[in-house]
């Protein structure tokens, strides 16, 4: 009788039908506090670890996959770094320009859409919160953020792609459309940047908190993502390149201006440049603005031992665009000693390539390869140590007790954003626009070369490099791209940096190492390596790819400067199309 009179009470309670469940999280009991909102966006720091599906936030990836996905590797599919390890084949056919249509998603490309459906899911929902509008922008702003982040970086390697900004459903027509125009994804993505750079905190009252994006992240973000379409625009064709390094330029040089970063420098050139990416605590550092933290026994890496023995070392192309103590380039300075030992290679240059590639004498320094039982370099063959297969060890990030701590227990942190990429993308937009001055070039370029010890740039009396006068740039972006590439080695911007300044050529330049001859063979007893003739010079040096499927490298000027589109996804809709040449 009473289970009877319940169900009728209940029958004319709609209201108590309706009532969310008491022991599950829903729309009804979730969106209601800043708590919430901020628990929800806590989850795209989280996805965004998943590098090689979400690559904007790049780090390192955690325990095993650190051997393979991390900001570190990307310069390996350049004229950087040569990559040395059958699990870095990818990096090495992006390298020799022989990669293929791909059956999936591969590494850093067409993925990650779970994470943009968290995002319009975020979007969508935070108006149900019992906050504030002021309160309800700053999640708002984050997401955005993450999303415009996300979007150009798509848009960067696939050219025209598919835009959604709200969460879909099995039958959402988006599934089966044709992508969005180029050009209409970015404007969405300059909305998005806008917004977030408007709403974002300046500080999120966490003191200065390692992890999450602040304003100051953001308006860094803006001025790398509009300087990429600025660039791209300019010299691919578009019709809106200077509105583009515009906008990188005054986001740029409000964060250099207002955001209370600066170059860290003790006062020590020969050491300040590199001294820093060593450390495993960044926190505090005054030019860190982003950066990922990794905690003993509980979110580890393994990557600074993985990355001892799969980089096979820098290029003789990269060394060489470091200048000389004059502050003029290896082919106009005559205090360039030249290249007969690696000895000379360093004297009279710029403090950065002594703390980039290890010098021989920089040994017990760095106690690299932690024994004193061998003399470096060491080369492909040789016995014992720590191999290079170019013979240009790099020392930039090597920390010893990282490098040799067992399996997955190392905490070596991935720098994701910091000022020095700021000062050089603000000149660089400038001086794309024609409208640089030597107040621009003191801020930036000088700033960074004051730290090291190094002559300023002049625009008055820029050196003309005449390796670089077939580039179709002036001699002033010359020095620029330089100082960008010397800067901001192993950061992973080379790759992109080519592809945006349309400058595949340079891929189709085979890499190369030490200068191999008689003395060399002499030194380097037990080397096995493979050689080439250089045809600028007509010397012989290492080839550090020798036979290999990636010796000969290619650059396809109709298709290799965008990604395919996986098969996968076209056999899913054919509407998306194929990307140019492929």
């Amino acid at each position: 009788m009473w289970f009877a009179a319940i169900l009728l009470l209940l029958g004319c309670n709609d209201d108590f039908l309706e009532r969310t469940p008491l022991d599950s999280v829903s729309d009804g009991t979730f969106w209601a506090t800043e708590s919430d909102l901020q628990v929800y966006n806590n989850n795209f720091y989280n996805m965004a670890r998943q590098d090689h599906e979400v690559p904007p936030m790049m780090g390192h990836a955690d325990g095993f996959n650190s051997h393979k996905y991390g900001i570190w590797y990307l310069d390996e599919a350049s004229d950087n770094i040569v990559a040395n390890h059958s699990r870095h084949d990818r990096y090495r056919s992006l390298r020799a320009g022989i990669h293929v249509v791909p059956d999936g998603a591969q590494w850093y490309g067409y993925s990650g859409w779970n994470f943009l459906r968290s995002l319009n899911i975020g979007l969508e929902k935070y108006d149900l919160a019992n906050v504030s509008e002021e309160i309800k922008d700053k999640y708002r702003a984050e997401a955005r953020l993450f999303r415009g982040w996300f979007y150009a970086d798509k848009v960067s390697k696939f050219g025209d792609i598919t835009w959604v900004d709200e969460e879909l459903a099995t039958d959402s027509e988006e599934l089966n459309s044709t992508r969005t125009p180029r050009d209409e994804v970015m404007t969405n993505v300059l909305e998005d940047l806008n917004f977030a750079v408007a709403n974002i905190p300046e500080s999120w009252g966490d003191g200065g908190n390692h992890g999450r994006l602040n304003r100051w992240a953001a308006l860094l973000v803006k001025s790398r993502i509009c300087l990429f379409e600025g660039t791209w625009q300019k010299y691919h064709g578009g019709s809106n390149s200077d509105m583009w390094l515009t906008e990188a330029a005054n986001a740029a040089k409000e964060l250099i201006d207002n955001g209370g970063y600066s170059l860290y420098s003790t006062g020590d050139p020969e050491h300040d440049y590199n001294a820093y990416h060593r450390q495993l605590d960044l926190d505090g550092n005054p030019e860190v603005i982003l950066w990922r933290k990794y905690d003993p026994g509980q979110y580890t890496n393994h990557v600074m031992s993985y990355w001892r023995g799969y980089n096979g070392g820098a290029t003789k192309s990269m060394v060489e665009d470091y200048l000389c103590t004059d502050g003029l380039p290896i082919t106009l300075s005559t205090d360039y000693a030249g290249d007969a030992t690696i000895e000379d290679v360093f004297v009279n240059r710029d403090p950065r390539l002594r703390q980039t590639i290890l010098h021989p004498e920089d040994r017990e320094f760095y106690n690299f390869g932690n024994s004193g039982d061998f003399v470096y370099p060491r080369v492909t063959g040789m016995v014992g140590g720590e191999k290079s297969a170019t013979g240009y060890q790099i020392i930039k990030v090597y920390d010893v007790a990282a490098a040799y701590r067992s399996y997955n227990t190392s905490w070596t942190p991935a720098i994701t954003l910091r000022l020095g990429e700021a000062l050089l993308n603000y000149v660089e937009a400038v001086a794309e626009l024609g409208s640089i001055t030597q107040t621009d070039i003191d801020l930036t370029i000088n700033a960074l070369r004051d730290r090291v010890g190094m002559p300023h740039l002049d625009m008055a009396n820029v050196p003309v490099d005449p390796r670089y006068t077939s580039d179709g740039i002036s001699p002033l972006l010359v020095e620029i791209r330089r100082e960008r590439r010397v800067e901001l080695f192993m950061e992973g911007f080379r790759y992109d940096d080519l592809r945006r300044w349309k400058q595949g050529s340079k891929l189709a330049k085979k890499d190369l190492g030490l200068l191999w001859d008689a003395a060399a063979e002499a030194r380097y007893e037990g080397a096995t390596v493979k050689t080439a003739v250089d045809p600028d010079s007509g010397k012989t040096y290492i080839d550090p790819f020798g036979d290999s499927d990636w010796a000969t490298p290619q650059f396809d000027e109709n298709k290799h400067y965008l990604w395919p589109i996986p098969l996968s996804e076209i056999s899913q809709n054919p509407d998306l199309g194929q990307n140019p040449g492929w």
